[in-house]
């Protein structure tokens, strides 16, 4: 499975093909979806361009995604959104239209967002970004009630990326985590991780949230030429 990260914390001013509007991400998604994509993570933005965890923009961007094409659609939740811990958990409370949240393990609050997502029935992929993140995972009694694990080192050389996830999965192997991995890299680590993952056969994720180059250091026009591209590397699956 491919998954399509179409605009994360970025705007026109970082790619001028960055989808904000809940129309621009539903326009993208079905672009993606023909290019192969088969889910979406998406950054909400109010009307100002501000990422927001506000259910009423939140649900309302979500909506007008999965209205666009069949695939489910996730959101982020990452601390720097919203940052205060109490915040996050009463916007999520009021979600009803997310098919599934990312929640960063190494973010303070993680657990207790988890929990409170499950309440909600929205199911959760949990953000690894390091080996302590996977043996704190291991350890945790969270598994279960998971999606998926997201392997997602972030800002890392390519030589040093392949090995660190490499870590990464021993330590979930070793302790048995045994619900489904998604595997992405962000920046010039995006590519060489992406082939890992096809390696490996686990899903793998790409989009304007990861990175804007193709694999040949060309910028890309669009997400859906970024999920093409990773099609390509999945072998055409």
């Amino acid at each position: 499975m491919i998954q399509a990260s179409l605009n994360g914390p970025f705007a026109k001013v970082d790619h001028p093909q960055v989808p904000a509007t809940a129309a621009e991400l539903a326009a993208d998604a079905r672009e993606c979806v023909r290019a192969g994509a088969q889910a979406f993570h998406v950054h909400p933005r109010t009307a100002s361009g501000a990422e927001t965890l506000a259910a009423d923009v939140t649900d309302e961007v979500v909506r007008t995604v999965k209205a666009s094409q069949p695939y489910p659609v996730g959101v982020g939740t990452g601390a720097w959104i919203e940052g205060d811990t109490a915040r996050r958990l009463d916007y999520v409370s009021g979600w009803s239209e997310p098919d599934f949240a990312s929640v960063n393990l190494g973010e303070e609050g993680a657990i207790e967002l988890i929990m409170r997502l499950n309440e909600r029935g929205i199911p959760v992929e949990a953000g690894v970004w390091t080996v302590a993140e996977a043996e704190f995972l291991v350890a945790s009694e969270i598994t279960p009630s998971l999606l998926r694990v997201l392997i997602e080192p972030v800002e890392l050389d390519v030589a040093r990326a392949v090995d660190i996830v490499g870590e990464i999965h021993r330590v979930l192997d070793h302790g048995r985590v045994e619900v489904p991995r998604l595997q992405h890299g962000d920046g010039e680590a995006t590519w060489v991780l992406l082939e890992d993952a096809a390696r490996r056969g686990v899903d793998m994720r790409v989009g304007f949230e990861d990175t804007f180059l193709l694999p040949d250091g060309t910028q890309a026009q669009s997400n859906a030429e970024l999920v093409r591209a990773a099609v390509e590397i999945a072998g055409g699956r």
